[in-house]
């Protein structure tokens, strides 16, 4: 597969030249693009080289790129005593931060100190006991559920047998009201 990409490639070259240069051919050799463009930039190279003015405009293109920078016409138009508002407005959060990167410099010592180095070899323990945690967080979310279920199993059994002792107590009570009025009779 590789070959064949290579040798579409090369059938692709070879079209490109003779729409470039046409059918021409120097002692039965194709023109190629590649050695053409080689030689073409070691002339311009070779004539950039002997000319004093193109070596001082190469040295300048940084110089160029630094102005073409959108950033560098904000540097240029931002006067000094604006950039000294900025900064001002700007004086709190300065100041948090200064006082963070001194408590940490301060706590830097800690950072080194060999309980830290060592939490790599503490990693494989500690995903260890992540584990279990994770297997034990499930037993108890389904012993929490087996306990919610028992719950409203008992609570509906609560309400199923109030609801009979109070159909009883009515039973009972009717009883009574008609053995009474049959003594007083």
């Amino acid at each position: 597969m590789e070959a064949s990409s290579v040798e579409n490639i090369e059938a692709r070259l070879l079209e490109l030249e003779k729409r470039v240069y046409g059918e021409k051919r120097v002692r039965n050799k194709p023109v190629k693009c590649a050695d053409s463009l080689a030689r073409t930039q070691a002339a311009l190279g070779n004539l950039a080289n002997k000319r004093e003015r193109v070596k001082i405009l190469h040295k300048k293109i940084e110089d160029l790129m630094k102005y073409l920078d959108p950033q560098f016409t904000d540097h240029i138009t931002v006067p000094d005593a604006m950039k000294l508002q900025f900064i001002l407005a700007e004086e709190d959060f300065l100041l948090s931060q200064a006082a963070l990167l001194e408590q940490v410099s301060n706590l830097q010592p800690l950072l080194n100190s060999s309980h830290i180095q060592a939490v790599p070899e503490h990693a494989t323990k500690l995903q260890h006991l992540s584990q279990i945690h994770i297997t034990q967080q499930d037993q108890s979310e389904a012993l929490s559920a087996d306990v919610k279920k028992q719950f409203e199993d008992y609570n509906k059994m609560m309400f199923l047998l109030s609801k009979q002792f109070a159909q009883w107590d009515e039973t009972l009570r009717q009883l009574e009201g008609a053995k009474q009025v049959k003594q007083q009779e």
